[in-house]
């Protein structure tokens, strides 16, 4: 599958696949504040595009279906888990992964919280549940713990660090002055 990655969309052209010559979709993301500018298959889903393409592996893939929140990003600010979401279907989207939450070495205070309170064990999940928290915090539903837990709960954890990751975020919903 010959799919291209582009800068620039004068260049943008078509794509041979392994069945035979097909048309590539041409598309534009905002991806963590960088215009970006692909020739795609339409089958591709957006996580595969952000990690084969874009090399933003801080995404990951855990089901693949949908029910585990790995994949969790930020699109136009409201969290989608990115596997099951075609790319082409968001052309010209505002699409914000892990890797764009921080400010240069300085990190989001989602990021922090999660530190500070050990909402961490193995690491897998936690791009995703830092995705989706901000995208709960951006949702302004939440102003309680149990509010949180109740909405983060499209997002597991094999490790059972729910108790700190509700901590963390309210620590941070407090601060913001968040509902």
């Amino acid at each position: 599958m010959d799919t291209r990655v582009h800068d620039d969309p004068s260049h943008a052209g078509t794509a041979s696949s392994v069945a035979g010559a097909r048309e590539a979709i041409p598309i534009s993301l905002i991806i963590n504040g960088r215009q970006r500018h692909f020739a795609i298959e339409p089958w591709v889903t957006l996580l595969d595009l952000l990690r084969e393409q874009e090399h933003l592996t801080g995404t990951k893939k855990g089901c693949d279906h949908g029910q585990c929140g790995a994949c969790t990003v930020l699109i136009e600010g409201k969290r989608i888990n990115s596997c099951l979401v075609l790319a082409v279907s968001r052309d010209g989207a505002q699409v914000t992964t892990i890797e764009g939450l921080a400010d240069g070495d300085r990190l989001h205070p989602l990021q922090q919280a999660f530190v500070e309170h050990d909402a961490l064990q193995c690491g897998y999940c936690t791009p995703g549940q830092i995705c989706s928290a901000q995208g709960l915090i951006n949702e302004g539903h939440a102003s309680s713990g149990n509010e949180v837990r109740e909405l983060m709960s499209g997002n597991l954890c094999r490790c059972g660090a729910y108790t700190n990751i509700a901590a963390a975020i309210m620590e941070v919903l407090d601060k913001d002055g968040a509902p």
